[in-house]
């Protein structure tokens, strides 16, 4: 789940499309993978997520409809990346 290299890929893809990658900068602890995958934002919820906004930022989706996964996903949008 390291950003930098799903990153990569990024310089192999068609200009102009939408590429979202999801991952960590670095390294921390937890006492379980899923509270390390919630931790760095990498779980279920925050793919989801990314997916709802991706597709909202592409005009797919309304932004009220990344409201609502911010919400039903428990999201906090004003966390530090």
């Amino acid at each position: 789940y390291v950003r930098q290299y799903a990153d990569q890929v990024r310089a192999f893809l068609p200009a102009g499309k939408h590429y979202t990658v999801l991952g960590t900068d670095g390294y921390g602890r937890s006492d379980t993978r899923a509270n390390l995958r919630r931790l760095f934002e990498v779980d279920r919820n925050y793919v989801a997520h990314a997916a709802v906004a991706a597709l909202a930022s592409e005009g797919k989706l309304k932004p009220a409809d990344v409201a609502r996964a911010i919400t039903l996903y428990g999201i906090d949008p004003d966390k530090v990346n």
